[in-house]
């Protein structure tokens, strides 16, 4: 049986290369793909917003070799500061509830 963990690395390896490869490197992501995975995985927010900065300021963020593509290893710096994002914003949301309970007793 998989374990969450194995089944979460098998998400973010399937999201990478079902977007990567569609023009140029199979194995990297060119701006256009990465642009195609921020709005395919993150829906309305991405769509909403209507900033073409936003997909290049992400972009250069991600590109370490300064290549023009993300490479996998570049892409899961997003998905871990995505995830640290997600895991601190979860706490701060428990730690209000717990104030809020506090101050209803």
């Amino acid at each position: 049986m998989i374990s969450n963990l194995e089944s979460s690395i098998e998400g973010i390896l399937k999201v990478f290369h079902n977007y990567s490869g569609k023009e140029g490197d199979k194995y990297k992501l060119s701006k256009a793909e990465l642009k195609n995975l921020l709005e395919g995985e993150f829906g309305e927010s991405m769509k909403s917003c209507k900033d073409p900065q936003v997909v290049e300021d992400i972009m250069n963020g991600l590109d370490e070799d300064k290549d023009g593509e993300i490479s996998f290893q570049e892409f899961v710096v997003l998905v871990f500061g995505l995830t640290v994002s997600c895991n601190e914003f979860f706490q701060d949301m428990d730690a209000q509830g717990s104030k809020k309970a506090e101050q209803s007793k």
